[in-house]
């Protein structure tokens, strides 16, 4: 069980790194922040996020370099400064040992690379203490907001595990670093998603939860080891989103949408659920926007002229 105390101390420190990284960070800054001396808040940032306070900070500092340098014309000399590096040498050495390859070869040709980004301690250990246990129905049924949009013919670049049916499994299969390559990837059309593949896309002895990015159909860059790439043809996707929340309550937002859609009838709209035609899929839990959640569907005269 998690003290609660030590979790919202080790979230104030995430907040406070989060708030000066492009300043000087010290411990006793995070202490402050955290409410504990320095020795005792640094004890508690490891335990709880797996990395000590300027291994994290060091990590999320070149995670940001990178973007800028994928997405901005920027000299690496200044990106370095700006990000609290004591020299472009030092950032260089840093940002190589990181991600495999220099700044300036990396802002010369973006390529997928491993970017460190970090969970709310708070609403993640709150999920792992209620991995497994019977889901609770909500007392009052929040209203969802639903909508169908236009899917374009795309690639998707993805990660299969083996026989994964949900998050959990899969970061035990594959790991949960995956979604930091994915985000790197510059030619994204989307963000990262979370799928459930239909048995037409899941080829024996693979998983059914995965994870990965779509990218359009021309993409040629580079596919990260261990991904594949597959072609999506054009779809309409029904999208389930739910209230906002407060991010440590995640879990109970994704609960809580999963109940309002379980019994869900397409056909009040005019149309049938397509799974063969694009994996379901979850967007990151991101309490200022709600839950999101999507599923393929083709209108009800399709689908009868398709048959």
């Amino acid at each position: 069980m998690k003290n609660p105390e030590h979790l919202e101390a080790v979230q104030r420190m995430q907040t406070c790194i989060a708030d000066h990284v492009n300043e000087p960070i010290t411990l006793s800054m995070l202490a402050k922040a955290a409410g504990y001396s320095p020795y005792y808040c640094a004890r508690i940032f490891k335990e709880y996020t797996g990395s000590t306070p300027f291994d994290y900070i060091r990590r999320l500092r070149l995670t940001k370099s990178a973007l800028k340098l994928r997405d901005e014309k920027v000299r690496v000399v200044d990106v370095a400064f700006d990000f609290v590096f004591d020299s472009h040498e030092g950032f260089t050495r840093a940002f190589a040992k990181e991600f495999g390859l220099t700044p300036k070869q990396y802002a010369k040709k973006p390529k997928p690379i491993p970017l460190f980004l970090p969970s709310d301690v708070r609403g993640y250990a709150k999920l792992l203490e209620k991995k497994g246990k019977p889901k609770e129905m909500s007392e009052t049924a929040k209203a969802i907001f639903v909508q169908i949009v236009e899917r374009p013919a795309r690639k998707l670049i993805l990660m299969r595990g083996k026989t994964a049916t949900h998050y959990f499994e899969y970061c035990d299969e594959v790991g949960c670093d995956v979604w930091g390559i994915l985000s790197s990837i510059k030619e994204a059309l989307y963000e990262p998603i979370g799928m459930w593949m239909p048995p037409n896309l899941k080829p024996a002895g693979t998983s059914t939860y995965t994870q990965g990015v779509e990218v359009p159909l021309d993409y040629d860059g580079e596919i990260p080891a261990g991904f594949e790439m597959i072609e999506l043809p054009p779809c309409k996707m029904l999208i389930f989103q739910g209230q906002p929340y407060d991010d440590e309550h995640f879990d109970d937002a994704i609960r809580e949408l999963w109940q309002q859609t379980e019994n869900f009838n397409p056909e009040i709209y005019g149309y049938a659920w397509a799974d063969e035609d694009a994996p379901k899929f979850q967007l990151a839990p991101m309490g200022y926007r709600g839950y999101i959640e999507g599923r393929p569907v083709r209108a009800i005269n399709d689908r009868k002229s398709a048959a």
